[in-house]
């Protein structure tokens, strides 16, 4: 009897022990450079000073020094001060691009949220009126940053004028910020923690008139309330507005846009990034029909881009265009006209879904329900272009091949003719399989290899109902890259080409809702560790 007592102690300590074990190692967890893969999205404090028609914002949400700590813990031990580095880089050409000097004017007292707004719309002849806001550690480093900012301004020969807007105490100026030329900037400090820097007094008034009214800022949206909440996790925060989508994005949304507004979170995972979002549309999506995958677990080829589109010829339909149409009808032609022969474009354009479009150095492949589109249909398109139809055999199996003679001269034989492949369509397994040669038709027939790569990636996206659905290699991601504006910018903050490090990318949409309102997009970015 006497034991237990003894026991239960013991049991006690250990289970004490146990707790502090966990809390420690929870604490652990919470500090790690690791904990960034599910911080949490919030509204950041500068959202109540940027109006909801603001045609661009992006607030980050964690230390300036924490993209660096997590580079740092990513990357294997020999690469860990050259990633550190890059994350350094990065962060000082962001700041360097706002006239900011980040290790001797923010490093001291800057905290876990900087943001920037843009006020007005670009392309017009005038500057666009912007607004950067700081959020400080403490409440004394936002007022000593203040007082050396015009400090140095006012012995350039600066004329300040201090005034009060709103209960608020507002300095302003024509000053320079690092780097660039004599403008008009105006600063406020809010509540000693919030440092406000605007391109102009009367941008700044606007920003603080749209704080005191919660119709008219972002920290008040419901809709950006309720996407936040829908996203979830994220370390950076993105609004954009369809004015601000092509000049600024590169998203072309044409004069009817069909979204009303952009918000995107980004997360890091592992060594690459993923970016959730949600746009709001103008009008509820059309259906594009059930979404079926059996087409992914059929190919059998290696392939450096695979996409899957449950309905092909509604996203290319011009007439009375749909939401669908607008936002992926453009891109998916101009896609298509790039492949080698007319047959990609008059498969899509016919085949009401699903299609798999894989691509490989030998060619694409298409894969269709065997009875549609059927190849009577296309039959006139082709032999407009010239192109007959004939049957042929290949390691066993039956192809029907579309080909024309062109005129090849060659040295002593001007009238050299050579024939030409539109492409060929094998059935196999209640699938057509449609190919730019024979070399990709005999690879499916044979079952070699399947593009396993590729649908781990799109496995990652966690989006299996997504009707649109594209993953791809380092090479065609690059490729794919170094086109996009906002990569080139970002490439440019950091002093250094980003486009070597990319290893590889996936894409999904998909409605979300019952009322299809908004549309889901989800991107992985692997890079290099």
């Amino acid at each position: 009897m006497k034991a237990r007592p003894f026991l239960a102690a013991l049991l006690a300590v250990a289970l004490a022990m146990l707790s502090f074990g966990l809390a420690g190692w929870w604490l652990l967890l919470q500090r790690s450079p690791l904990a960034l893969q599910h911080q949490a999205l919030s509204m950041p404090l500068a959202a109540r000073f940027v109006p909801r028609t603001a045609p661009l914002s992006l607030h980050w949400l964690v230390g300036p020094d924490q993209p660096a700590a997590y580079a740092r813990a990513v990357a294997p031990p020999r690469q860990r001060r050259q990633a550190a580095a890059a994350a350094d880089r990065l962060r000082d050409g962001a700041f360097a691009a706002a006239g900011l000097d980040y290790s001797s004017e923010l490093s001291p007292w800057l905290g876990d949220e900087s943001s920037f707004a843009l006020l007005t719309p670009p392309g017009r002849e005038e500057a666009p009126g912007w607004v950067l806001a700081l959020r400080s550690r403490d409440n004394e480093g936002a007022r000593r940053f203040l007082q050396r900012f015009w400090q140095t301004r006012s012995l350039a020969g600066t004329d300040l004028q201090i005034t009060s807007y709103r209960g608020m105490g507002l300095i302003s100026g024509r000053g320079a910020l690092l780097g660039q030329d004599p403008q008009p900037l105006a600063t406020a400090l809010i509540n000693d923690d919030l440092v406000l820097i605007a391109s102009g007094r009367g941008v700044l008034e606007q920003a603080l008139d749209v704080s005191q009214i919660d119709e008219l800022n972002q920290a008040a949206s419901a809709p950006l309330q309720k996407a936040i909440q829908r996203l979830g996790e994220g370390v950076a925060l993105l609004t954009a507005r369809p004015e601000a989508m092509e000049q600024w994005l590169g998203l072309p949304v044409g004069e009817d846009a069909a979204a009303v507004e952009l918000v995107l979170a980004l997360t890091p995972q592992g060594s690459g990034l993923q970016v959730d979002g949600l746009a709001q549309l103008r009008e509820a999506l059309p259906s594009l029909g059930p979404v079926n995958t059996e087409l992914m677990r059929q190919v059998q080829v290696a392939a450096d881009s695979l996409a899957l589109l449950t309905n092909p010829a509604q996203l290319l339909a011009d007439q009375d265009a749909n939401g669908w149409s607008t936002l992926l009808g453009p891109a998916l032609s101009q896609a298509l006209q790039r492949e080698n022969g007319p047959l990609p474009a008059l498969v899509a354009a016919a085949d009401s879904g699903p299609l798999l479009w894989a691509h490989q150095a030998e060619g694409w492949l298409l894969g269709t329900r065997a009875d549609r589109p059927a190849a009577e249909t296309l039959q006139p398109a082709l032999e407009a272009d010239g192109y007959s139809a004939s049957p042929l055999e290949s390691r066993g199996q039956t192809l029907q091949a579309w080909t024309r003679l062109e005129s090849k001269p060659v040295k002593g034989n001007p009238d050299q003719l050579q024939a030409q492949l539109a492409g060929a369509r094998a059935s196999q397994g209640g699938v057509a399989w449609w190919g730019q040669g024979l070399a990709i038709l005999n690879q499916q027939h044979e079952g070699r290899r399947s593009p396993q790569e590729r649908l781990d990636q799109l496995e990652l996206l966690g989006s299996p109902q997504a009707p649109f659905q594209w993953s791809m290699d380092a090479q065609a991601a690059q490729g794919l890259l170094s086109h996009w504006k906002p990569w080139r910018l970002v490439g440019t903050l950091s002093s250094s080409s980003l486009t070597p490090m990319v290893d590889g990318a996936a894409l999904s949409l998909e409605p979300d809702g019952s009322e299809q309102r908004s549309l889901r997009l989800r991107a992985l970015l692997q890079l290099h560790s």
